[in-house]
């Protein structure tokens, strides 16, 4: 009996220590797989979320060509490409060309600006500085340019370096792009690998499901929601300025692009470009018809965003814009995904606790039936 028990003790020790070196092994692997991929984790993600934002249209483009996902998604990737690249020359020519203007402008003394109105000077708090400040440039530009030395230093040094992480951002993008190209190239075998992932964090194969298109959603959603409706925005107020003549239209229009990204109100920037529009135009009419228009068009995320972000997902609305702006603070714009995504999910299967709680009260008790031998 003794050597039975020994001889078992020792099975359960030597099968306990296979497990044990198995377990290192298996993290020692992914460790080494994190490691490895850590460089290319971002663009993956990027490349993920984008295959997943363009699947719909992928799909449509395969329809129409006959089924061929490879070439379907190198058609999107060249595409979208185009589409980055080209604006984004324009824009740095126009840029480079605006500053050598200005700069060759600057050296002839021909830059004028005009004096400010008398009602700036009763401006509460800042109208005097303001109005003192506007007045030497307006008089001698030069001069205060001479006096304020560093500080247009520095401020011409955080111009180049946004313009820098600008172009760092198209780059990146435009790979992450391609990136989303191969995945959307063989994307039913990884659909099908991801959905075998939620099923076994899951526990089901139904719930697995649900959490996966429930992820898909919330990445479509904010991609059209949030990103979407920034870019329509930023497109509308670009036109806008282009027509009514405002410098660097181009610029200002990647300006709203970001802080509708961010989440912050337009009115930042057109408020100050029609005040710009009637101090420096000519035509009152020309004005009023430009001033609707950029305040309009400053206001359409009010009305846009109610109608896109939210649409075809379990989770509220509010979870959704909480966890995009919760994750963009955190995890920067790639967060705005991640965060959108990871808090759904965690609504959704919180609800879905409480929801068995609940359903465990409404079932009925069942009857009792009297106890004969307590019969009096």
């Amino acid at each position: 009996m003794e050597n039975n028990t020994a001889s078992s003790n020792l099975v359960i020790r030597k099968e306990f220590t296979q497990v044990i070196i198995q377990l290192a092994l298996i993290g020692f692997l992914l460790f080494m797989a994190y490691k490895i991929a850590s460089p290319f984790l971002g663009l993956i993600l990027w490349g993920l979320v984008l295959a997943v934002a363009l699947y719909p249209l992928q799909r449509k483009l395969v329809n129409k060509i006959g089924g061929r996902e490879g070439k379907s998604a190198t058609i999107i990737v060249l595409t979208g490409v185009l589409l980055l690249g080209v604006p984004a020359v324009m824009l740095g020519l126009s840029t480079v060309e605006y500053v050598e203007n200005g700069r060759a402008a600057l050296e002839a003394g021909t830059i004028s600006i005009k004096p400010p109105p008398e009602s700036v000077a009763g401006i509460p708090l800042i109208g005097e500085k303001l109005s003192s400040g506007w007045n030497q440039l307006s008089t001698d530009l030069p001069g205060w340019i001479e006096a304020h030395k560093s500080m247009v230093r520095d401020a011409l040094k955080k111009g180049l370096d946004v313009l820098k992480s600008t172009a760092g951002g198209l780059l990146m993008f435009s790979v992450a792009l391609v990136i989303a190209g191969i995945m959307m190239a063989y994307a039913q075998p990884g659909s099908n690998s991801v959905r075998n992932i939620y099923s076994r964090f899951a526990g089901d194969a139904e719930k697995g499901d649900k959490l996966y298109a429930l992820s898909i959603a919330t990445i479509r959603s904010v991609a059209i929601g949030v990103v979407g409706v920034a870019f329509i925005q930023a497109v509308l107020l670009g036109v806008g300025f282009a027509l009514a003549d405002i410098p660097a239209p181009g610029l200002l229009a990647i300006v709203v692009l970001i802080i509708g990204i961010l989440q912050l109100p337009a009115l930042i920037i057109t408020l100050p470009v029609i005040a710009y529009l009637w101090w420096a135009g000519d035509s009152t009419l020309s004005n009023v018809i430009f001033t609707i228009y950029l305040l309009i068009a400053g206001m359409a995320d009010g009305f846009l965003k109610p109608m896109l972000l939210g649409r075809g997902v379990d989770a509220p609305m509010p979870v959704i814009l909480i966890g995009a702006l919760g994750g963009m603070v955190s995890f920067g714009l790639l967060g705005l995904f991640l965060g959108a995504v990871l808090l759904s999910l965690g609504y959704v299967i919180f609800m879905e606790w409480v929801g068995q709680n609940e359903s465990i009260k409404e079932q009925p008790e069942a009857d009792t039936v009297p106890d004969a031998s307590t019969d009096g």
